[in-house]
């Protein structure tokens, strides 16, 4: 496809001017062409720039014509009088004091009404996984899987489950991570494994600013699973590797694959990277795997206005987050694997040695 008709694909992909058929077409394309999902995404970028440039040209065409009609009604005159300039300054000092003070407050108020918005487009734009059960639907579920699945819940009794998303042990003792919008506004955390097994849980660190949380299972029905048979990468992926991932969107473990689509999060975030898979609320916190089986990233959230632009946080911030941990002599001793054991097996043996490190996060 030329770029030409590549650009024009997109542009009616973007405006939604495919019939469906050429949508589930040019959504395959992504799927298949990192560098078509990346034009995408730049794409949509660069349409949002334009019309925040269209908007700022109409702001300064409105000021300009505010000025004609000052100017035409004699309140305001162009023409310098004959003066000195300490004589204009004289003169003149109160208003440009005036004048100043409201250029002051305009440009204070610009500047808040950017970040503002910018902050609601960013809010607008992403959707946090972090899975939501209104109160009755959720205390009816958990009555339904308590007597289905015969088990015990480890939640407090008679409360309904209010969030819920995906968290993987880094260490077997029972240190799991997580998303920090995952737990944020938690009484009681739980903990499930792929088994139904419940385990009750505590959030050792929380950081908004990474998003990552780590929790310690505490629990004497828990039982250390050895070493991980998966490691945690510190490296970076390469544009366009296959990759997969591991969660909960639904009661039970969820596999899905794809590809790394750009190495950089939205709005060119460092700290993440951008996959092209599917992902719904829950999925949040859920480990994103290479093919080795290495941990590489932690998915965090999707964008509303493209289908299957998902954004993940980079494996290394594990590391720089437990330094943090590890300033509480408690957990001095938790040791992150390096090296995946499951490397060159085939995917689905690959999954069932991991899948017993994936757990759903309940929150209440």
């Amino acid at each position: 496809m030329q770029d030409l008709q590549l650009l024009d694909a997109i542009e009616r992909f973007l405006r939604g001017e495919m019939t469906p058929e050429e949508m589930a077409s040019f959504e395959q394309l992504r799927k298949s062409n990192p560098e078509v999902d990346e034009k995408v995404v730049e794409h949509t970028m660069f349409l949002h720039q334009i019309d925040q440039f269209s908007e700022w040209k109409n702001f300064k065409s409105s000021l300009n014509d505010v000025h004609n009609q000052l100017l035409k009604s004699g309140d305001i005159t162009e023409e310098a009088p004959k003066a000195t300039v300490i004589q204009i300054f004289r003169k003149y000092k109160r208003v440009m004091a005036v004048a100043a003070s409201i250029a002051g407050i305009t440009t204070l108020l610009i500047a808040g009404m950017a970040t503002y918005y910018s902050q609601k487009k960013t809010a607008s734009d992403l959707q946090r996984l972090r899975g939501e059960y209104k109160q009755e639907i959720a205390k009816k579920t958990n009555e339904v899987y308590n007597k289905v699945q015969a088990r015990i819940t480890k939640g407090p009794e008679n409360t309904p489950v209010k969030f819920g998303g995906t968290g993987f042990l880094v260490d077997g003792k029972g240190i799991i991570v997580t998303n920090a919008h995952v737990v944020t506004g938690s009484s009681t955390v739980v903990v499930q494994n792929s088994r139904g097994q419940e385990f009750r849980s505590r959030i050792i660190y929380s950081n908004p600013e990474t998003d990552l949380a780590f929790i310690k299972i505490e629990d004497a029905d828990f039982r250390s699973i050895g070493p991980l048979p998966y490691g945690i990468r510190k490296s970076g992926t390469d544009l366009g590797e296959q990759l997969f991932t591991m969660g909960y969107p639904r009661e039970e473990i969820v596999y899905n694959e794809g590809y790394m689509s750009a190495k950089t999060g939205y709005n060119g975030d460092t700290l993440s990277f951008q996959i092209g898979v599917s992902a719904n609320p829950g999925n949040s916190g859920g480990p994103v795997f290479n093919k080795n089986g290495e941990v590489i990233g932690i998915i965090t959230a999707r964008q509303k206005t493209a289908e299957g632009v998902v954004f993940a946080i980079t494996a290394k911030n594990i590391f720089r987050s437990l330094e943090e941990v590890k300033k509480d002599s408690t957990y001095q001793n938790i040791r992150l694997t390096l090296n995946s054991s499951i490397k060159g097996m085939e995917r689905v043996q690959q999954i069932k040695k991991i899948e017993e490190g994936v757990f759903m996060v309940k929150v209440y």
